[in-house]
């Protein structure tokens, strides 16, 4: 599965301790994170992430076009509810993707517990039905 990893600033912290207890599942998945993000879970992790640009900068738009494609299939983004973001259009682009496209998004701790939890159990595995209707044969 393609998972993409985005955190607000004040969040990254959360997520990395996130991806942190949860190394061993990431790692059975190509990852995807927003460029600080990205870069932080690696260093603290060794997980192998592709990096996009940072969120400001049209990392949240890379995210987004990939779901557009069929191409992402779980998105962690751990948001910040109380700091305004410069780029908030992009961050709600991206969570309007996840609707239209129904890609499962968690967006606070709780829920990426429930979305990693189902992710371990094969609760998701309806995306490769999906994909392979679309042409994706690629296995992520």
């Amino acid at each position: 599965m393609n998972i993409a990893l985005i955190a607000h600033d004040k969040k990254k912290d959360n997520l990395v301790q996130f991806a942190t207890a949860y190394k061993t599942i990431f790692a059975k998945h190509t990852l995807f994170a927003t460029g600080t993000t990205g870069l932080r879970i690696s260093e603290a992790t060794g997980l192998d992430i592709h990096r996009f640009q940072s969120g400001p900068l049209g990392g949240d738009q890379q995210i987004g076009a990939m779901i557009a494609q069929n191409k992402m299939d779980t998105v962690f983004f751990f948001r910040d509810p109380l700091t305004a973001q410069p780029h908030e259009p992009d961050v709600t682009a991206l969570v309007r993707l996840c609707d239209v496209y129904s890609i499962p998004l968690a967006t606070n701790m709780g829920t990426a517990e429930l979305l990693i939890r189902g992710l371990e159990e094969g609760m998701l595995e309806w995306r490769n039905i999906v994909k392979e209707s679309s042409g994706e044969t690629n296995g992520n």
